[in-house]
């Protein structure tokens, strides 16, 4: 009598599709589950929230690293009233500046030298880390991973909140 482990391979059984595709799913998770962690470690370590370390991330992303604060409200979700409160903390803490116009109105909102310094001596080790693994992959590697991280980004942002309801309910 032969076992399906008998006719599928010598020493191991042989993955289905299926088995691959779930392995490298619970991997992604593996890994969000790690950064969520970084993440919270770097929020401590820099007392700061969730957002104000995204708005410092959208910032340093833009053209002299300033933007005018209704981008950050859009770009946050929040309210222009929650967004004003979030850089008077970030001003208070050195980590941005608010350029005004004659009338004292804000026209942008700046990442200060500061901030940059900040952010690089909380997040230098963890990045050479991160770089020393991609570069580590061959070419192939490299470009299969990038291809497969932008569908998994294009499948998730292309999910409706309708369709992911239908989803976990699933």
């Amino acid at each position: 009598m032969t076992t399906d482990t008998q006719t599928a391979g010598y020493w191991y059984e042989e993955r289905s599709e299926r088995d691959r595709a779930r392995e490298v799913l619970e991997a992604l998770r593996t890994y969000r589950a790690a950064e969520r962690a970084m993440r919270r470690r770097t929020r401590d370590e820099m007392s700061m929230g969730e957002n104000e370390l995204l708005a410092l991330r959208y910032l340093f992303r833009q053209p002299g690293h300033a933007a005018a604060p209704a981008a950050l409200v859009a770009y946050l979700g929040i309210s222009p009233a929650a967004t004003s409160v979030l850089i008077d903390r970030l001003e208070r803490s050195g980590h941005v500046q608010r350029d005004l116009d004659a009338s004292g109105h804000p026209t942008a909102v700046r990442a200060t030298e500061h901030a940059d310094v900040d952010v690089r001596h909380t997040l230098s080790r963890m990045h050479e880390l991160m770089y020393s693994v991609a570069s580590g992959m061959d070419a192939q590697a490299q470009a299969n991973v990038a291809d497969f991280l932008r569908a998994m980004a294009d499948a998730v942002d292309g999910l409706e909140p309708s369709d992911a309801a239908e989803q976990q309910q699933g």
